[in-house]
């Protein structure tokens, strides 16, 4: 049996994102973590009703930082080459 995750996709000139926001409870983790400062808090909310997080992907490098510091494994970062 496989689990399908409700998937919120992002699309940048360095890479693309995505938040599964059934995994993300909100704990600010990742935000704390970007070199970059690029998300902020979004209007969907996640597993715990909590708000999700989403980047702005005008400033996003698609490095990983957030996906790998997030506990839940919430964040897909897939930089372009």
């Amino acid at each position: 049996m496989s689990v399908a995750y409700k998937a919120l996709p992002f699309e940048g000139e360095k890479g693309s994102w995505t938040v599964f926001m059934s995994l993300c409870k909100g704990c600010g983790l990742c935000m704390e973590k970007c070199p970059k400062g690029c998300l902020s808090w979004s209007s969907h909310l996640g597993a715990y009703g909590t708000p999700t997080i989403e980047p702005n992907m005008d400033d996003c490098t698609a490095c990983g930082i957030c996906k790998a510091v997030c506990p839940d494994c919430a964040i897909a970062v897939v930089k372009k080459k």
